[in-house]
């Protein structure tokens, strides 16, 4: 019967769709003039473009922490446009300018700065956004916005911006050119538009149009109109050259011969049309050049996530999302590209036809066998071929129903995936679906098995409550091999509750908002053997200075291999910016927990302890740090079954926008390893890199004459090696 109901799902929502067809609700309309002479982009607001370019804009209201209030910083906004780019330029004032905030700093590092920015759906169809945002100094950061994905800060565009500080506060310049953004071309284009600001030292967002609370930034976006206007053609060539050169310890006093590798790829972009994109790259080059921060592994149910950081794979992947993934779902995301280890090949189309959004991917694994999971291989030299189809109708502004295909082939056997998702907004309303069927046959062609998945989506937001329910249901014999899915033969439901209560400002100035909240979720999980329930009231409180309080409880019951555990926890979380160069995250929770011991499970008394502090003494350096400690003990006897202490520390200098200086030290007292890596890195603008590297991975092992013993004896580099990379991307 469960299985006959998650079938259900998107025809029940379908239902809904005349409502989402109604006419859309008015909005600003914006008509951008051409400019004669393109300004220079200097962060100096005298170019002859900016004369005359001044956008009247309404009124700019908070949309975070709080909603729909007025703030003494007021910006002033131009634009324009020719047959290239297009041009922004924002003067911020701010009463107190001495007080306003600033690095420099990496890309996609300055969101605890001051910034200014716009987010542009250049499609005009409400299914995607450039969120593009700036600091005084002219540091970019930029996120990708899909109503499947979310926010997805990965993707690095191609675009110019300059920033300075002025008497009054700040000016910051940004050019944007048509080859970077998506959109069709004509008489008149449309796109939809929205601008935002943020004053740091307050902790408080504001935008134009207004956002009001429970409504995406996407529905909000006012209409920008230009003339005449056509995208130029886009062809991007990007070679690539590697060499790394590593060494292994062989004995305690000298190391095996090294081993040098050196390699070449090439990546090749092209525009179809003025919406759609083409990118096929050979022998790519997927060397990771940030390395993943270690994390506690010691018992751990659910495999440990790993961002996407390589570069073929990063842009464009929120269209591959589907509705209703991500947070508290059983899947996290519907296509994880680390699942592709060691591609040989690989193709992806992206883009839009109307109100259709399309996107292919298709590559070739090398190296199968190291999943997530790090299983052997069985087909040594074997490869597994991976095609990802992904479609998508516009059904209004965050609206529209998809559809998607996987097909993974490996050895003599495969895994198929096909399924639709539906994500529809009502106002302060939103509701999404997701049907997925999957059949798989083993690779060596002996076993095979078929399941159904799914999940429905409920939530409503305005500025007093927020609302949540889910409903999520996967066979035993669900399988998705591109996706991060933490388990199967579950069914379960979950609601979230948090109403807002906001203090008065006048005699709590420094006290933003009050938001209580409970949790519960109820379910079965038929491979353990038992129904699974949690409840987790708390409550949250915002401060100025980015400040942040939350304390919760946690009471419920967990299966593991046919028994049923009774857990309970009670956890602190803060952070705060208390001056311009301090910052302090820190989490404490302790309580009863399983040890997931396939075997002997056992209940044990958990205590984990978290801070982060980062320094930003000057402009241009930074040093990060975070320690994790986390302690078991048996309730049984009170013996210790283990303590884990894992540090990571970040010590980055940024000589300027381009050049930076990193070193990273990681520490993992579970494993007895230590992790060093030092990284020269230039960027001239994203794809146009070059770096240098030397990292060294120092472990406890002791010699017997013969061999290293691990875990035992004195710490001694294990293994040490350098890499250089250089890639150049060439537009026609």
């Amino acid at each position: 019967m469960r299985t006959r109901r998650a079938g259900l799902i998107i025809p029940c929502l379908l239902a809904a769709l005349p409502a989402v067809a109604a006419p859309a609700e008015d909005r600003p309309r914006l008509e951008l003039k051409r400019v004669a002479t393109p300004p220079t982009i200097d962060g100096r607001l005298d170019d002859e473009a900016w004369q005359g370019t001044t956008l009247s804009l309404g009124e700019w209201l908070t949309y975070n922490p709080l909603n729909g209030e007025k703030l003494a910083q007021q910006t002033e906004v131009h634009a324009g446009y020719d047959e290239r780019y297009l041009y922004f330029a924002f003067h911020c004032v701010d009463p107190e300018p001495g007080k306003v905030r600033s690095t420099i700093s990496r890309r996609d590092s300055m969101f605890d700065d001051d910034w200014v920015g716009l987010s542009l759906d250049s499609v005009g169809n409400g299914q995607s956004s450039y969120d593009l945002f700036i600091n005084p100094a002219g540091v970019q950061g930029d996120i990708l916005t899909t109503p499947s994905a979310g926010e997805n800060s990965a993707p690095d565009f191609v675009w110019d911006s300059a920033g300075r500080r002025t008497p009054e506060g700040y000016d910051v310049e940004m050019r944007i050119p048509l080859t970077t953004i998506r959109f069709k071309s004509g008489p008149e284009v449309r796109m939809g538009i929205l601008f935002w600001r943020r004053v740091s030292r307050l902790g408080m967002s504001a935008s134009w149009p207004v956002v009001p609370a429970g409504r995406s930034f996407i529905e909000r976006h006012a209409m920008l109109v230009l003339h005449d206007l056509r995208r130029p053609l886009t062809l991007e060539v990007t070679p690539s050259a590697t060499y790394s050169r590593r060494q292994t310890r062989a004995t305690p006093t000298s190391f095996a011969p090294a081993e040098s590798n050196p390699d070449a790829g090439l990546t090749v972009k092209y525009g179809i049309t003025s919406s759609a994109t083409l990118e096929g790259t050979v022998n790519p080059d997927f060397s990771q050049v940030e390395s993943d921060a270690f994390q506690v592994q010691v018992n751990q149910r659910y495999p440990l996530f790993f961002s996407e950081k390589r570069p073929f794979f990063m842009e464009g992947m929120g269209n591959f999302q589907l509705a209703g993934v991500g947070g508290d779902a059983v899947m996290r995301t519907a296509v994880h590209t680390r699942r592709i280890a060691d591609p040989l090949w690989g193709a992806k189309t992206t883009g839009t036809a109307g109100r259709v959004g399309f996107g292919i991917l298709a590559a070739g694994d090398e190296a199968p066998g190291h999943q997530l999971e790090g299983e052997p291989n069985p087909f040594l030299g074997e490869r597994r071929d991976f095609f990802i189809a992904r479609s998508q109708l516009s059904l209004g502004r965050s609206s529209y129903v998809g559809g998607i295909l996987t097909d993974t082939e490996f050895g003599t056997g495969h895994n198929r995936v096909g399924g639709a998702d539906v994500s529809l907004r009502f106002g302060q309303q939103g509701a999404s679906g997701t049907f997925l069927a999957t059949t798989t046959v083993s690779p060596d062609g002996r076993d095979s098995k078929s399941g159904l998945g799914g999940q429905a989506t409920y939530s409503f937001e305005n500025k007093r409550v927020v609302v949540i329910s889910q409903m999520e249901h996967y066979d035993r014999g669900f399988q998705m091999d591109t996706a991060f899915l933490n388990q199967v033969g579950i069914t379960q439901g979950w609601s979230y509750v948090a109403p807002s209560f906001y203090p008065d400002a006048k005699k709590h100035p420094w006290f933003k908002r009050f938001v209580p909240f409970v949790f519960a979720q109820y379910g079965h999980d038929r491979i353990q053997g038992g129904g699974k329930w949690i409840v987790v009231p708390g409550v949250r409180m915002h401060f100025t200075r980015q400040g942040f309080l939350r304390i919760d409880g946690l009471v419920g019951q967990e299966p593991w291999v046919q028994r049923t555990f009774d857990i309970r926890n009670v956890r602190a979380i803060g952070q705060a910016q208390f001056t311009r160069w301090l910052s302090v995250y820190a989490q404490a929770s302790r309580g009863r927990s399983i040890f997931y011991d396939e075997v002997d499970p056992y209940l044990g008394r958990n205590r984990a302890y978290s801070a982060q502090v980062s320094l930003q003494p000057s402009a241009r350096f930074n040093q990060a740090l975070s320690y994790d400690r986390v302690e078991f003990d048996r309730i049984r006897d009170g013996s210790r079954v283990y303590t884990v202490n894992i540090l990571n520390t970040k010590t980055t200098f940024q000589l300027n926008r381009h050049f930076f200086l990193r070193a990273l030290v990681q520490y993992d007292s579970s494993r007895e390893t230590v992790l060093t890596d030092l990284l020269a890195s230039w960027e001239l603008l994203p794809g146009t890199v070059a770096y240098a590297g030397y990292g060294s991975l120092i472990e406890r092992q002791d010699w017997d004459g013969q061999r290293f013993i691990p875990a035992a004896g004195s710490y001694r580099t294990a293994e040490r090696g350098l890499f250089f990379k250089a890639a150049y991307v060439h537009r026609f």
